[in-house]
């Protein structure tokens, strides 16, 4: 792209932002470099929107108004937020200031509107950043003076595309000078090109993280990968600055999308105990997020209730934060004849930590509490909850009282056989009450695989019509909800918005919409693909391999007169001699393998799973470990095993249950299903022996290698692999070792949630000794060089 290029997309940027997209020129002239302000945006914004008082303080304070109400801005800023600010106002000798106004959820208060639309949004180029030096930053958005955000704009043609924005951001800008401090003054940095965007709430110097802000090469489709398809502007960024940054998009974004995460975590105080660190994270929406509630939103709009809704967004989509910002949005929304589309939300989730997220955040944005009430007791609290005119309701699947049983329960009858008059009449005012009223179901498919309760309890609601449980079945929330919704019929009260990164044909079609072909699909879609070219998971199957590939692999190694030998590796080799087909022979596989391979991964602090083929496989899994271990005195490698119920060993009559297979070997004690998690997170324990548990919904960033002795098929397959796709700093490889299940079938099981997938043989290591030989006839390098790269 030439300079003229250059210019003409420079140009294009501004004129969208200017015309089309609503904002206004500002100018460096008006900017204060110290304090980060417009303070005469400020004054002109207040002056014309809260006149009156406005004039009662230059009626007490006279000629210095100005400069006490800078000082006074400036101090709440710096003490609460430019997004506390800017939603709540500033304090001033009694009375608040409002700094900003937002869109109202319904058009009945005339009086906000128009004062909503007086707000106004300034650009301003080139602006000063720094008060020590004359550097500046590309451009500065401002809402009534304040400023909001930032952005380097760059251009491929002259070499400097958004990662030079990025490092430009890293390196050349002081996170403590005024305008970049941490919420507050600007909230969010882009870093632009006319291909991508990607974004920051945080400058930290080389510690800066950016992430994409981008569509993704094929929006809605699977084969999504990352980056942005072309935009009818001739710039793949159109869609940010004609979009995104359109007035009433960046000022609902600023109202009710942007929050302040604060997340408590235990770190290491130096002297080998823990303390308690609370951190705080600006969240702005990611692209993705921010479309899909936009346009389940204004659909529910205009459907209303009794529809259904699939959200297929992978792992890494960030759907805690996706849930609640839906939540918030649908809670309060209004239809065209301004009447509430929904009394209430109830959100079926086992996410711990979205019921005070949701408190937090919707706290910051509307200064309201008791919005959200978490059923945390029983069916009888939820029932009141559903009634009782609780906006946003948060529950787990097998409390949700569909049928009259689960009525019946709730209002005191262990069973309809059992119930009282009494308590059958409370149940038949509560059926009454919440038949006439509208509600929004949001469904997370996160729901803890840690202990068969869900399947037992969901069993006793749905009465006799519930599917069998198989004895080592483990409780799948999305089977759960498609017998509830196969069983109920659509409800014309009662609208269902489902989130899952992985769905099944059957919840495809009961809440898919028909797509171009006329076969069911998702309302929105985030790809598996998507995810891993963004970096927000890992791709399990980049270091898939069969255990007849290793094998060939470590014997073409040992083999090979050229490559070197280690006598790690030499004895790893004589484990594989034969394929094992007994749990002895894979267990030594197993533990040699993690010792050599795995265990000085992440740190020292990797971890790995064992997926075994029954609740029976997983006790003498166990039990193989310890022995395995105690005879060769290893102490680096310790197991932990989790299945449901007792199993009775067919062939020694012992009994055995998950905790009595678990002492704690600090203290002695059994762990527990619930303790099992945090135990295993801790560096007493690296290898996890399971049995449908922690097969989905499991996330232990630490997990870096599967070993897989169970056949997988389609879900199971993705869901299962698919705990080793966390990120965490210095894990980059996770490896699968698959004792059981063809390379195609795995490969057959993603694809329809991955398209670019491909998995491949492995490669002949002989093919290294070729090319070494090619390189070292043509002199390409110096052994010397080699030795001392070596040594590096």
């Amino acid at each position: 792209m030439t300079q003229t290029t250059e210019r003409a997309f420079e140009t294009h940027v501004e004129e969208i932002l200017l015309g089309q997209s609503g904002w206004k020129s500002g100018a460096n002239a008006e900017w204060d470099k110290e304090r980060a302000l417009f303070p005469a945006r400020v004054f002109a914004f207040l002056q014309e929107t809260q006149g009156e008082l406005w004039q009662q303080m230059r009626d007490l304070h006279g000629p210095g108004l100005e400069s006490m109400l800078v000082a006074a801005l400036v101090k709440e800023l710096d003490i609460k937020g430019t997004l506390h600010v800017l939603r709540h106002g500033f304090k001033f000798y009694g009375k608040t200031f409002r700094l900003a106004y937002f869109k109202p959820a319904h058009a009945l208060n005339w009086d906000i509107i128009g004062l909503y639309g007086k707000n106004q949004l300034t650009i301003t180029r080139q602006t000063p950043c720094h008060p020590s030096d004359n550097s500046t930053v590309d451009m500065v958005f401002a809402v009534n003076g304040v400023p909001v955000a930032t952005c380097e704009l760059k251009n491929p043609g002259t070499g400097q595309s958004w990662r030079k924005a990025v490092n430009q951001y890293r390196e050349d800008r002081d996170p403590r000078a005024p305008l970049f401090q941490f919420k507050n003054r600007a909230l969010v940095h882009f870093a632009a090109d006319p291909d991508e965007v990607h974004m920051t709430t945080r400058l930290a110097k080389e510690r800066t993280h950016f992430l994409p802000f981008n569509r993704g090469s094929h929006p809605g489709e699977i084969q999504c990968g990352g980056g942005n398809p072309q935009h009818e502007s001739g710039y793949r960024t159109g869609y940010f600055w004609e979009e995104v940054l359109q007035r009433d998009s960046f000022l609902d974004i600023l109202g009710h999308f942007m929050f302040i995460e604060k997340r408590d975590q235990k770190k290491d105080d130096g002297k080998g105990g823990k303390i308690r660190v609370t951190t705080e994270t600006v969240i702005f929406p990611r692209y993705h997020q921010l479309d899909a509630v936009r346009k389940l939103v204004a659909t529910a709009r205009r459907e209303g209730a009794g529809r259904n809704y699939l959200i297929q967004h992978s792992a890494g989509s960030g759907k805690t934060n996706s849930i609640s910002w839906l939540s918030h949005r649908l809670a309060s929304l209004h239809n065209e004849r301004d009447e509430k589309t929904y009394d209430c939300v109830v959100v079926i989730t086992d996410r711990r930590i979205l019921d005070q997220q949701l408190q937090d955040a919707i706290y910051q944005i509307e200064h309201a509490q008791g919005v959200v009430k978490a059923i945390d007791q029983d069916a009888k609290q939820l029932a009141a909850a559903l009634i009782d005119g609780t906006k946003i309701v948060i529950t787990t699947l097998q409390k949700f009282p569909f049928v009259l049983r689960g009525l019946l329960h709730a209002a005191g009858a262990e069973n309809q056989d059992q119930a009282t008059d009494e308590e059958k009449r409370q149940a038949k005012e509560w059926e009454t009450a919440i038949a006439a009223r509208k509600y929004a179901v949001i469904v997370d498919e996160a729901h803890s695989s840690q202990t068969g309760e869900t399947a037992r309890e969901l069993k006793a609601i749905l009465g006799a019509n519930a599917a069998p449980e198989p004895e080592d079945g483990e409780p799948d929330w999305e089977d759960r909800l498609n017998q509830i919704m196969q069983s109920r019929g659509r409800q014309p009260n009662l609208s269902f918005f489902a989130f899952t990164a992985t769905p099944k044909g059957k919840t495809l079609e009961l809440f898919g919409r028909p797509g171009a072909n006329g076969t069911p699909e998702a309302f929105h879609t985030y790809s598996m693909r998507q995810a891993i070219e963004e970096a927000f998971i890992l791709d399990v199957l980049q270091n898939y391999t069969s255990y007849d590939t290793y094998f060939r692999l470590v014997k073409a190694v040992e083999d090979d007169p050229n490559v070197p030998k280690r006598k790690a590796a030499r004895a790893l080799a004589k484990f594989m001699s034969l394929h094992p087909h007994n749990i002895e022979q894979k267990t030594e596989v197993m533990v040699e393998h993690f010792r050599l391979h795995v265990k000085n991964q992440i740190g020292g602090r990797a971890k790995a799973m064992v997926v075994t083929s029954s609740r029976l496989h997983a006790v003498r899994y166990k039990l193989a470990f310890e022995r395995y271990i105690a005879a060769n005195g290893y102490t680096d490698v310790r197991p932990l095993v989790a299945f449901s119920g007792t199993v009775k060993d067919p062939e020694t009559g012992v009994e055995y249950t998950e905790p009595g297979m678990n002492p704690d070997v600090v203290t002695g004690k059994p762990i527990s299903e619930s303790q099992l998690p945090d135990r295993f997170d801790s560096p007493d324990y690296q290898v996890l022996l399971v049995a449908n548990k922690y097969q989905t919904g499991y996330d232990q960033p630490l997990l870096h290698t599967m070993y897989v002795d169970k056949r997988l098929d389609g879900v199971q397959a993705v869901q299962t692999l698919s705990r080793l796709n966390r990120k965490i700093p210095g894990k980059s490889e996770p490896f699968i070792l698959d004792f059981v299940n063809p390379p195609e079938d795995i490969y057959r099981a993603f694809k329809p949630y991955y398209d670019a997938t491909s998995l491949q043989e492995a490669s002949d290591p002989s093919k290294l000794e070729t090319l070494k030989h090619e390189l070292d006839q043509a002199q390409v390098y110096f052994w010397s060089e080699v030795e001392a790269f070596a040594q590096i």
